[in-house]
């Protein structure tokens, strides 16, 4: 199955109803028209609570992955132990801005038999036995956040949750989908950072006062200014907000998968290193024996020339007189 969670709201925002109808602006806004996401009524619009579940979004999405295997057994009829001797949830998944600056995710989600993509699934598992166990799972799972000033957060992904079942004709604009085509559809959404997204950075904040220099819209400078205050609180230094200010609260990889689900990054790095080795060895063979030299090294020597420890010297008070004051 193909599944998109989103982030709840945090106040209306412009945007373009999939109905055709206007924004509730009263303005039918173009596809990149730069006040698509924006707040309606920015000083109603609850910054806090979009930085703080960008910051949890991570975890929320760890305890839905858990959640989901324990709903997929109970539909079974199998416990969470036999459930591992029958069958195996696998998924893969990346994280993507939304116009507003809220993480949402997209995720390839299937269930393989006990020994992970190289085994069939058991027989009850059918498409419409996951799309309900995810739709179960995303309803159940929250994470209990911070309170802060007397208010106690609380994260769950928002009402909208798209499930799809990846064989079907409208999933590729009626074209056959094949894996490759599900692969360059998870693709596209991992080249759209923060920047792309929202307008916002690419890059870390040294000092909040970059913030009045940067050519950036002012909704992405409220986010990232909103995280970085937070993230002077104490009781928030965990989620390190303004090392990630830049991401809107978001410190999470951008691409996730579970162990079985396919080929390790390890054995990528493998590949990719073993061809390098290849192609080097090709060129060796190519070579000429002839040697074009660009230039010679020399050691010079460590520490300070004669020179520049005479200066470094004659710079450092005589002992004694580190506390006079100097003349003048």
């Amino acid at each position: 199955m193909f599944a998109t969670f989103t982030a709840p709201s945090f106040g209306p925002v412009h945007n373009r109803p999939s109905s055709g109808r206007t924004c509730r602006c009263g303005v039918q806004h173009d596809q990149e028209d730069d006040v698509l996401g924006t707040p309606l009524d920015p000083d109603t619009y609850d910054y806090e609570a979009a930085v703080l579940w960008n910051a949890h979004a991570g975890a929320l999405w760890r305890r839905f992955s858990v959640y989901l295997r324990r709903e997929v057994a109970k539909r079974a009829g199998l416990s969470q132990r036999r459930f591992r001797d029958h069958a195996r949830v696998s998924f893969a998944k990346v994280a993507e801005y939304q116009k507003r600056g809220a993480v949402h995710f997209h995720a390839v989600i299937r269930i393989d038999g006990p020994g992970g993509g190289d085994t069939p699934p058991p027989p009850w598992a059918t498409a419409e036995l996951l799309t309900d166990a995810i739709r179960a799972a995303a309803r159940k799972v929250r994470v209990e956040g911070p309170t802060l000033d007397g208010r106690a957060h609380t994260f769950t992904f928002g009402r909208q949750l798209d499930v799809r079942t990846i064989r079907s004709a409208d999933f590729n604009d009626g074209q056959e989908l094949t894996e490759r085509a599900v692969a360059a559809y998870i693709a596209k959404y991992a080249t759209k950072g923060a920047e792309t997204a929202t307008g916002t950075l690419d890059r870390p904040l040294k000092f909040a006062a970059e913030l009045a220099q940067l050519d950036i819209s002012d909704h992405a400078r409220r986010l990232i200014r909103t995280a970085w205050t937070l993230g002077a609180r104490k009781d928030l230094e965990h989620l390190r907000l303004r090392a990630w200010a830049h991401m809107l609260g978001f410190r999470g990889h951008f691409s996730t998968k579970s162990r079985r689900y396919s080929t390790t990054l390890g054995a990528l790095r493998d590949a990719r290193a073993e061809w390098r080795r290849a192609q080097a060895t090709a060129a060796n063979d190519r070579a000429t024996d002839t040697t074009y030299v660009l230039a010679h090294w020399v050691f010079a020597g460590t520490g300070l020339s004669p020179t520049e420890a005479w200066l470094s010297a004659s710079l450092e008070p005589a002992p004694g007189t580190e506390g006079e004051p100097t003349n003048g």
